[in-house]
């Protein structure tokens, strides 16, 4: 016995640890963008950069060459006329050579350096543009957010209404006991009761399923009995978009910018030293038919001096991608300030209906003060009670949801602002 109460106390101690867990939006966030499989990209992407940059500056380092060959000549160079006293022997129709050859820019004009500034600002575009997807999901988790609350406060009301039907029920038994009210007074009161019962467990069901999909979606697990937390949203009304994907095309257009940079050096003129030293037969002196070892050593100069305009359609190319992504961005100002405005509406509209809702529950909860007073006396049936107890528990309800509606109005209005 006392260890089966044991377990009943641990049992209730676990959940009331975990129907004090709360959860905020913020938190909420900040979850998505640590835990979502997506923002896992990011150091990806990093490491992949790294590695991209250590390539492209490998070529600041000396380049070591091997090569070897053997070859067979069907014929070599003779004199055609013969020197007297002097015998000149030809080179052997077989050759053998070896030779290691090192190379090193001197001079490249910055291209190397412009190379990787390319490769960076490509590496904060896809960053940003990683933070717009994360950023996207956030009105999905307003939703889910917004619509556990709303439950939550169903809950609330339902509780209530379910607490003040039972007292209702003690006062309307002892009626009947004392023939002052109807046999089956009761009996009516007591179905209500159990139909909110079965409200409970879809409302308990449906917060499961959204909490589920929650859980899911921050990579955290997060309890049936938790407690999301209402957020204080203000709302500045104003039309500057602070959206990340208004940094993204300044970053686009910066990466078409250094790959400008790129075409213009790509012309420049570059100095290169080079050093080769080997062993063959034969070396440099080719009237010397033997094993020989040799050196070379140097300098060479590259310049494109023309390159049939290439480089200028590229420069063009270019700036017709920055038009295009001007028009993508003013496209995407004039959608987003569309929705700033249609929940600008929504959320007057909304506000207007909770001053209502106000007053309408004023209203009847005078009604139902009198049908309480009418059930007491007889004069009504406890259907009619219950009938002006679930009127009121309607308005309640609409203003209970008009206010959640508005929350979540206002956070859809920040998100799509952006912060």
């Amino acid at each position: 016995m006392m260890k089966k109460l044991s377990i009943i106390v641990i049992i209730l101690l676990t959940f009331g640890a975990f129907g004090q867990e709360k959860l905020s939006l913020e938190e909420c966030y900040t979850l998505i963008n640590e835990n979502y499989p997506l923002a896992k990209q990011n150091n990806l992407l990093v490491k992949q950069n790294d590695l991209d940059l250590a390539v492209i500056k490998a070529a600041k380092l000396p380049k070591l060459d091997l090569s070897a060959q053997a070859t067979y000549q069907s014929d070599v160079t003779e004199l055609p006329i013969a020197i007297p006293n002097i015998s000149l022997e030809s080179p052997n129709n077989d050759q053998y050579k070896a030779a290691v050859s090192v190379n090193q820019i001197i001079y490249d004009g910055g291209l190397i350096n412009v190379s990787a500034e390319v490769k960076t600002a490509a590496l904060k575009t896809q960053q940003k543009q990683l933070e717009v997807s994360l950023y996207q999901l956030k009105k999905q988790i307003n939703q889910l957010y917004f619509s556990i609350i709303l439950l939550q406060e169903k809950r609330s009301l339902l509780t209530a209404k379910k607490t003040q039907l039972e007292v209702k029920l003690k006062e309307v038994k002892s009626g009947i006991k004392y023939g002052m009210l109807l046999a089956t007074s009761d009996h009516i009161l007591e179905a209500e009761i159990l139909k909110i019962d079965q409200q409970f467990t879809e409302i308990d069901q449906n917060k499961i399923s959204l909490i589920t999909t929650l859980s899911t979606l921050l990579g955290k697990e997060i309890y049936p009995t938790i407690e999301l937390q209402n957020p204080d949203i203000l709302t500045l009304i104003d039309t500057e978009i602070k959206r990340p994907e208004i940094d993204l095309f300044k970053l686009r257009k910066q990466q078409i910018e250094t790959s400008e940079q790129l075409i213009a050096k790509k012309n420049t003129p570059k100095l290169m030293g080079f050093a080769t030293g080997g062993y063959g037969n034969p070396g440099l002196n080719m009237l010397d038919n033997s094993f020989q070892s040799y050196y070379m050593v140097g300098l060479k100069l590259n310049w494109n001096i023309f390159d049939w305009s290439a480089s200028k359609k590229q420069r063009k190319s270019l700036q017709i991608n920055k038009d295009i992504i001007d028009n993508q961005q003013e496209i995407f100002e004039l959608n987003t300030n569309i929705e700033l405005n249609q929940q600008q509406t929504e959320i007057s509209k909304i506000s207007a209906f909770i001053q209502s809702d106000e007053t309408i529950i004023e209203l009847r909860k005078k009604i139902l003060k009198s049908a309480d007073s009418q059930l007491k006396n007889g004069v009504i049936t406890s259907s009619a009670y219950i009938t002006e107890l679930t009127n009121l528990y309607e308005a309640e309800n609409n203003l209970s949801t008009h206010k959640i509606q508005l929350l979540l109005a206002k956070a859809n209005y920040k998100t799509t602002k952006g912060n």
